[in-house]
């Protein structure tokens, strides 16, 4: 997937013109994206459109118009472009008790070694980005990356099923990607449109 430059992204007047017809159409593509995983995880599969959403949404948020700065949200934000024969994809641990949360983020320590793409009989291992999990601390979003090969992505492609999977010592889940974000899936690792 090509990665995101400059001249993707909009400037504040052009963005505002164009924001709520974007919004509406990015808030559809997510809703084929996303995925939960049990009742306190979800996957949110990552591409090119999400992304640039994302880099104009903060723009918008936190005022920038600097283009150095800009520059460095989209080198920030293109690390979660997915790679050839690759999956990205957003991890939110959705905790809703906010007296506890620090205690209820402790118990998904190792979550990082946990979480599976099963395709068919293929089986999937989640890279996380490093430095959002220590000894000691996690963070409720994480970034992670499924790689593919050509016989899992031949597995996908040609209709096996397809689960999502966690299987931690404090939290195990599976869900099934259902055909249209298997579809869309196929976009991002295939090229087509």
């Amino acid at each position: 997937m090509k990665k995101i430059e400059l001249g993707d992204i909009s400037g504040f007047a052009a963005y505002e013109r164009i924001r709520e017809k974007q919004r509406q159409r990015i808030i559809e593509l997510k809703q084929r994206r996303r995925v939960a995983v049990g009742d306190k995880v979800t996957l949110l599969f990552e591409n090119r459109d999400t992304i640039i959403f994302q880099i104009h949404e903060m723009m918008r948020a936190e005022r920038i118009g600097d283009l150095d700065k800009i520059r460095g949200e989209i080198e920030v934000y293109n690390e979660l472009i997915p790679g050839p024969h690759e999956l990205s994809a957003t991890l939110f641990l959705e905790l809703e008790d906010q007296a506890n949360v620090r205690e209820d983020l402790l118990k998904f320590l190792g979550i990082d070694e946990a979480v599976y793409l099963d395709v068919g009989t293929h089986r999937i291992r989640a890279v996380f980005e490093a430095g959002r999990s220590r000894e000691d601390k996690i963070s409720a979003v994480q970034y992670v990356k499924f790689p593919f090969s050509d016989v899992a992505l031949q597995a996908l492609t040609t209709g096996e099923k397809v689960e999502l999977l966690i299987d931690h010592m404090n939290y195990k889940a599976a869900a099934p990607i259902e055909r249209a974000t298997r579809e869309s899936l196929i976009e991002d690792l295939t090229g087509e449109t």
